[in-house]
């Protein structure tokens, strides 16, 4: 480690984010790599390498320097990190495999072939939002009001986008040509 390093661990250690964002950047490639190697996937290697981090922030009274540097710790906490993984994935995996297979379950992505090619066309042309109540409400048959709760808008305004959203919906199927997200022509 640099002057500025161990500058910047002792400033992190004190609570200094900003330090301790420069050690992140100092060392988050080797760390990376070092996940990389010992994990599967790029995103495995990404979430040990967060968890590493993680873990040195939350235990920086008690990290380990080595010649004035945080990296030693870090890669063995890598390790350890990539190693837990590697474990729950194998128990997942397991637990999987103990389970009874039926011969087809649905796939949320095939949900779509289920309903109409129409509806499902109409559906993707309504903004996200509408399509998110549609799908709570009338899909799945939550109530307007715990549906408006998580979306974050208010029963009222839920009852009235899901009103238009059913317009668009029944002007999208009847219409011969597609009608604009907008609800106009």
């Amino acid at each position: 480690m640099s002057t500025d390093d161990a500058a910047s661990w002792a400033a992190a250690c004190a609570g200094d984010g900003e330090a301790f964002g420069r050690v992140f950047d100092e060392h988050r490639n080797r760390v990376f790599r070092h996940a990389l190697r010992l994990v599967d996937t790029v995103a495995d290697a990404e979430d040990v390498t967060a968890a590493a981090f993680l873990e040195l922030w939350r235990r920086r009274g008690d990290v380990r320097i080595v010649e004035g540097s945080v990296l030693p710790w870090l890669l063995v906490t890598t390790s350890n990190v990539a190693r837990n993984l590697r474990r729950s994935t194998l128990r997942y995996r397991r637990l999987l495999d103990r389970l009874p297979h039926t011969e087809h379950a649905l796939d949320p992505a095939d949900y779509l072939d289920v309903i109409s090619p129409g509806l499902a066309a109409a559906l993707k042309r309504l903004p996200t939002r509408d399509v998110e109540l549609v799908t709570l409400v009338i899909v799945e048959d939550v109530s307007l009001a715990d549906a408006a709760t998580v979306l974050g808008i208010s029963p009222g305004a839920a009852k009235v986008r899901l009103h238009r959203a059913r317009q668009r919906l029944r002007a999208q199927l009847t219409s011969p040509t597609p009608v604009p997200a907008g609800g106009t022509r």
